[in-house]
C-alpha cells in the first residue's frame, strides 16, 4: 500500500495539481486585496463615502443581556457585493488564460498541420529507370 501511494503521489499530474492549487489560492488572495483596497475605496467615494464593507443590515442591535455582551445579528451586504466583484474578477482571469491557452493550442496544431509532409515514394516505374541508369553506368 506504500509503494501504491509512492507511485500515486509521484506522479506528474498530482504535482501539478498541487502547485495549481497553491498558486490558486494565493491568486485569489491577491484579487481579494485588489478589490478591497484598490477597486473599491474609489467607487465608495464616487457613490458617497461609502465603505462597501460596511454595509449592512441590522436585524437585531448588539445589547447586554445579565451582563453578557449578545452581538448584533446583521445581515452584510456589502461584504457579499465584495466578494462578487472579486469572483467576477477570478472568472475573468481565468477566462483569459483559457482563451490564451486554447488559442495557442490551436495554434501549435496548425504549425503541426503546415508542416510539410515527406516528399512521395517515388513511382516503381521510377525506381525500375534509376536502376537501369545505375546498370547503364556500371557498364561503361
Amino acid at each position: 500500500m506504500l509503494k501504491e501511494f509512492k507511485e500515486f503521489i509521484s506522479k506528474g499530474n498530482v504535482l501539478e495539481m498541487a502547485v495549481g492549487l497553491i498558486m490558486a489560492v494565493y491568486f485569489g488572495a491577491i484579487v481579494k486585496s485588489l478589490v478591497d483596497h484598490i477597486i473599491m475605496p474609489p467607487i465608495g467615494l464616487l457613490l458617497g463615502n461609502v465603505d462597501f464593507s460596511s454595509l449592512k443590515a441590522v436585524i437585531k442591535e448588539a445589547a447586554v443581556v445579565n451582563g453578557v455582551d449578545v452581538p448584533e445579528v446583521a445581515i452584510s451586504y456589502g461584504l457579499f457585493i465584495n466578494t462578487i466583484i472579486t469572483f467576477l474578477i477570478v472568472a475573468l482571469a481565468i477566462f483569459l488564460v483559457v482563451k490564451g491557452y486554447n488559442k495557442m493550442k490551436d495554434n501549435m496544431e496548425k504549425k503541426k498541420e503546415e508542416a510539410p509532409a515527406e516528399p512521395p515514394a517515388p513511382s516503381k516505374e521510377e525506381v525500375l529507370l534509376t536502376e537501369i541508369r545505375d546498370l547503364l553506368k556500371q557498364k561503361k
